[in-house]
């Protein structure tokens, strides 16, 4: 039996229907055997993340997809199993990829840019902070001196808004362009991933989705990755395998995919 969290929630609810689950308390669910999974959505359940990792308690978690992000609706949402990213890449057929492409050419990946000269620095916002048990500013003070340790770019500093002033005009890849960015640099972003598709390295310091096609060590900051095409490519194939649209979740699709191929 899988326990949901949060009834209220409404991708909660179509998860429910996708898979049968119930709804239970946190209290009522601490008395059950581990051996019952549960469902939440959001690094607002911090607390109860770290208390299923520490009992090894299955869970699944919901949160924002990880590409096609640039309108003002969220039409993807990531379902990770045991984590809140996934973070091993398999090998998965291209048909989800080929029909994400075509809906959002901005994952069509078309090799990597000219170098640029500064380096974008994307704040984290404070739920990972939180969860992660850092401050905004502690990581932007200590990743702007390590940075400074190893190059003389400029660094520009972009903090995390509303989702309708990332879209647009405002979105990174306008910015990407608009400020010559030679790399990005996150915490755990979705702009890492961004990044890597618009042809612009990254690093993220976190555990993230980005991992295969990103650094983590800002001591490299001057030899970005760049992995090949292929490499890229693969990437994306697997990453499309990793978010799912409302109806593939009350249908129970996400879930038989995410059992099918392993995927964590």
């Amino acid at each position: 039996m899988i326990y949901a969290l949060d009834h209220e929630d409404a991708i909660i609810k179509d998860f429910m229907k996708g898979t049968e689950a119930e709804y239970s308390t946190w209290d009522k669910v601490q008395q059950t055997s581990v051996d019952n999974p549960v469902v939440l959505r959001g690094m607002t359940k911090g607390k109860y993340i770290h208390k299923c990792w520490k009992d090894e308690r299955t869970f699944y978690y919901i949160d924002t997809g990880y590409v096609g992000n640039l309108s003002k609706r969220k039409h993807y949402h990531r379902l990770v199993k045991n984590n809140v990213q996934n973070t091993q890449v398999r090998d998965v057929p291209d048909d989800r990829y080929r029909r994400l492409s075509q809906r959002h050419p901005e994952v069509i990946f078309n090799g990597w840019k000219p170098q640029g000269r500064s380096i974008l620095l994307v704040t984290p916002s404070e739920k990972p902070c939180k969860f992660y048990g850092i401050t905004r500013q502690q990581w932007i003070d200590e990743t702007t001196a390590k940075l400074r340790q190893h190059t003389d770019r400029p660094i520009i500093i972009r903090d995390k808004g509303l989702r309708r002033e990332r879209v647009g005009g405002g979105s990174l890849f306008s910015q990407l362009d608009k400020d010559n960015v030679y790399a990005v640099v996150t915490y755990q972003s979705i702009a890492a991933i961004e990044s890597v598709c618009y042809g612009v390295p990254a690093f993220a310091t976190a555990p993230t989705a980005a991992d295969y096609v990103t650094l983590k060590d800002l001591g490299r900051i001057e030899q970005a990755y760049r992995p090949n095409a292929d490499q890229v490519r693969h990437w994306l194939k697997w990453l499309s395998y990793c978010q799912y649209t409302v109806p593939e979740l009350n249908e129970g699709t996400a879930l038989k995919i995410i059992k099918m191929y392993n995927l964590k």
